[in-house]
């Protein structure tokens, strides 16, 4: 969990402060160079209990996501909890039915894992999606967003830089107004 606090930066207020409400003049502490407050990171949760055998792809690759992006947390939801993302495994091709940021169904489709597709790349690549990433066909293997376009040999399930930076400027809180209250559109593979 990270944990940011606004400590220094207060107390250097506070003290700077205290001598004006007493009448004298002084000179302003300078401001601190190096610790800057940051933005927690939104939560979002997800249900992978209708995932099957897929559960710890999806575990592995909202990892992957937790490890790559600070902007945002994926956190399996707990008992009695509501997910902002529902996954489920199916016969189909996998899929990604986006809501607003950061909510939507993923379906981890048998259909490209029998055909021989990494179950981590597609589980990190359909989260992408949530996580307001198109499809960026076709494309190399190291990018997450190429999904099957990469081939069948590709089992890269890490974002590349464009792919994090993109992530992280969706969940920045200056960017949050500007992103789309919901799509309707599937998005495949």
């Amino acid at each position: 969990m990270r944990v940011r606090t606004l400590t220094g930066s207060l107390a250097a207020v506070l003290l700077a402060s205290l001598p004006l409400l007493s009448g004298q003049a002084v000179a302003a502490a300078p401001p601190e160079t190096t610790a800057h407050p940051l933005a927690a990171a939104r939560v979002v949760t997800y249900d992978a209990s209708g995932a099957a055998e897929f559960k710890s792809a999806v575990d592995r690759g909202a990892a992957i996501w937790n490890e790559s992006v600070d902007g945002v947390e994926l956190r399996p939801a707990t008992t009695g909890q509501r997910a902002n993302i529902r996954v489920l495994a199916d016969n189909g091709w996998p899929r990604a039915l986006p809501g607003s940021l950061g909510n939507g169904t993923v379906y981890i489709g048998r259909q490209a894992v029998n055909q021989g597709y990494d179950t981590v790349r597609i589980s990190s690549h359909e989260l992408g999606h949530i996580l307001g990433l198109p499809d960026r066909k076709p494309g190399p293997c190291s990018s997450l967003m190429s999904g099957s376009s990469a081939g069948v040999s590709c089992t890269n399930p890490y974002p590349n830089a464009a792919e994090k930076a993109e992530v992280e400027d969706n969940f920045s809180a200056t960017s949050r107004a500007s992103v789309p209250a919901s799509r309707s559109v599937p998005v495949g593979d």
